[in-house]
């Protein structure tokens, strides 16, 4: 009888029972974790665009390499070449060319991870990211030399670099009016949405300096269409890693 009721009290034990499978962790306990995957992808992402610009252009130095007069798409041609009355022979050439590769890659991956984007929100923010990684990849494979101006390939540098100049910016603002579902706090939404629009701007005064061949300082004004993207979103990225300044609305 004593050995029965010791067996009973056994059951009411927190110890598993022998052959049982061990419960599966709730779904809010992977929660943190994809949080902080999304952020880091994020955070990620501009850097490796940043670094290896500055890497590229560090390397060209004869002449030097200037932020404000040579495009961006330059420090991608090994050269030497020419274009658009531009001297192209980056050293390192292949550096930026990995970076244009796996800079939007690497943010799509981000968005996808995302926690808060649920339905047609979800597919607002991985349409313009899907077509900033497409455009990246565009970059990356057709250097935008004036050899391919003349073979053809140059068209699909071209879109690249518009795919690339739409999409990031049109994330940015995507991403700033949800930020509520997505972890951000309103100051933080606002500058996304705030840097959008300033990349789209850009977008168009880059463009129409390009076309009327004005070229009056075309690599900063490139840099307008871009860089403002790159910082806000990888501020973002650090909120949405740290956890951001709520949780995220569910629906």
């Amino acid at each position: 009888m004593a050995g029965n009721i010791d067996s009973l009290s056994n059951l009411d034990r927190d110890e598993p029972v022998s052959g049982a499978e061990p419960e599966a962790p709730a779904p809010d306990a992977r929660r943190p974790s994809q949080r902080r995957t999304a952020g880091a992808l994020l955070i990620a992402g501009p850097m490796i665009f940043l670094l290896a610009e500055f890497i590229a252009a560090a390397a060209w130095t004869d002449p030097p390499y200037s932020y404000t007069y040579h495009f961006i798409s330059n420090l991608g041609v090994h050269g030497p070449s020419t274009l658009f009355g531009q001297y192209m022979h980056s050293p390192l050439a292949w550096v930026m060319n990995t970076g244009f590769f796996l800079f939007g890659i690497t943010i799509l991956a981000g968005v996808a991870v995302l926690r808060g984007l649920l339905g047609w929100r979800r597919w607002a923010a991985l349409v313009p990211a899907a077509l900033l990684a497409a455009g990246g990849v565009l970059l990356g494979l057709f250097p935008g030399s004036g050899e391919a101006m003349n073979d053809g390939t140059g068209d699909f540098h071209a879109l690249g670099a518009l795919a690339g100049f739409v999409g990031a910016n049109v994330l940015a603002i995507v991403l700033g009016s949800m930020h509520r579902r997505v972890g951000l706090s309103l100051n933080l939404g606002r500058t996304l949405v705030t840097v959008g629009v300033i990349g789209l701007v850009s977008m168009v005064a880059y463009f129409a300096d390009l076309i009327s061949g004005a070229n009056i300082l075309v690599g900063l004004i490139e840099r307008g269409a871009v860089h403002p993207f790159l910082l806000g979103l990888g501020c973002a990225g650090i909120s949405i890693w740290r956890g951001g300044s709520r949780p995220p609305a569910t629906g």
